[in-house]
């Protein structure tokens, strides 16, 4: 037996207004997923504990079988965990975005961006590198990401200082966070410095030459220490992997003891690497038990306010991830089960997230007989639940329904 859990991040919404009050969900192309939702177990899962903020971190550790409320310190050592960083007691991790800011009269400053246009690999390492030349000291390190997402290791007491994600602000005033940042001196300076760096920077005036976003500033959060968690193979005697493009997923599948495969020219948007991505996932379930694929584009094009992109982020799961899996199982006659869900809400009318309930999928290749009938979207699961009553509310528990079977 295969165990899959398919995961586009973000993908549900709120209804649309250009899509006649249908959401990207409903009115995207994706017969793949409606095909397997006919015949699946149909339900919504709680993916965020209440009390705890909807992020991808407290979403995907729910998905990958974790309880936030024991498991979670932060997404930061998660993507350190993915670096290879081994965080010492007296460290902790902070997610460091490169990101646009625009500074206004009396010292406003707005968030124009928080991923610095989605700034490439090949330019933000090089800033990361010359931050670190230039910032660095006993106690800041700068450890390089994927496109906007970094790293600060900060050795010491945390100076109480009460960050925030910057994708929640999007062209919003970010003046009293900002200032926050600056009220202990050591990070003031850290701030200041990184800030000159970037200012005259030739990655950056390169970027505004072509009419991009340039990465003004460092914009730290989600910081936390290394966590401690049972891993999947202890947990269920299971071998796995892990296919993501981002470091936060391929940490979680670091602790979670998976296999994490890293396939070339995945990006964590539109332009990524499908097809190695659905190659990967089914090169690794003819050794293993279990694979976890997760697809940042429709989260990212949720961010981004970005109808067209979100749609076609939803259908390029459906058509270039769902579909070749689902197929080269079938071709090899493997029994399987499969989740099909997301991580959370990225609504295009806010641009962040949201912890309603998620739709979710659960078919298994033996029970083809049986299944909701119903296409997969928000308001189908919905009026399903409301039907059958059969939702999840604990996300961490999901694991448990797809491996512990009869």
């Amino acid at each position: 037996m295969k165990y899959l859990i398919l995961v586009g991040d973000g993908m549900g919404d709120f209804p649309v207004a250009e899509l006649a009050g249908r959401t990207p969900l409903e009115a995207a192309a994706i017969p793949a997923i409606d095909e397997l939702c006919q015949k699946s177990e149909f339900f919504l899962t709680h993916t965020v504990p209440e009390g705890f903020p909807p992020g991808s971190d407290v979403a995907n550790m729910s998905l990958m079988g974790f309880d936030p409320a024991v498991y979670y310190t932060g997404r930061a050592p998660l993507e350190a965990a993915a670096m290879g960083i081994h965080l010492a007691p007296d460290e902790t991790a902070f997610r460091c975005n490169l990101v646009t800011l625009d500074p206004g009269e009396n010292d406003q400053v707005t968030m124009r961006d928080f991923c610095a246009g989605h700034i490439s690999n090949q330019e933000a390492h090089t800033l990361i590198a010359d931050l670190e030349a230039a910032c660095a000291t006993a106690t800041f390190h700068f450890k390089p990401g994927v496109s906007y997402r970094h790293l600060v290791v900060f050795k010491g007491e945390h100076p109480g200082i009460v960050t925030v994600p910057p994708h929640d602000h999007i062209e919003k005033d970010v003046t009293a966070y900002w200032q926050n940042y600056r009220t202990e001196p050591a990070w003031k300076e850290l701030l200041d410095k990184a800030g000159a760096v970037l200012a005259e920077h030739p990655v950056n005036l390169a970027r505004i030459r072509a009419g991009k976003n340039p990465a003004t500033q460092i914009w730290l959060w989600g910081e936390g220490k290394m966590p401690s968690m049972p891993t999947l193979p202890q947990r269920f005697g299971i071998s796995g992997s892990m296919i993501s493009a981002v470091d936060l997923l391929k940490g979680l599948g670091v602790v979670g003891g998976l296999t994490v495969v890293n396939v070339p020219g995945a990006t964590g948007y539109i332009d990524t690497n499908y097809e190695g991505k659905a190659q990967a996932a089914c090169d690794a379930l003819r050794n293993q038990d279990f694979v976890f694929v997760h697809l940042e584009a429709p989260d990212e094009a949720g961010h981004q306010g970005s109808l067209t992109d979100k749609l076609t982020a939803i259908e390029d799961f459906d058509r270039r991830i769902v579909r070749p899996i689902i197929t080269n199982l079938r071709n090899r006659q493997e029994a399987f089960r499969v989740i099909v869900t997301m991580d959370h809400f990225t609504p295009l009318a806010l641009r962040t997230h949201v912890s309603d309930p998620v739709p979710t999928l659960l078919y298994d290749s033996r029970e083809v007989k049986k299944g909701s009938g119903l296409p997969f979207s928000e308001k189908t699961c919905r009026k399903h639940d409301a039907v059958t009553g059969n939702r999840l509310a604990a996300g961490h528990q999901l694991i448990e329904k797809l491996l512990r079977h009869e």
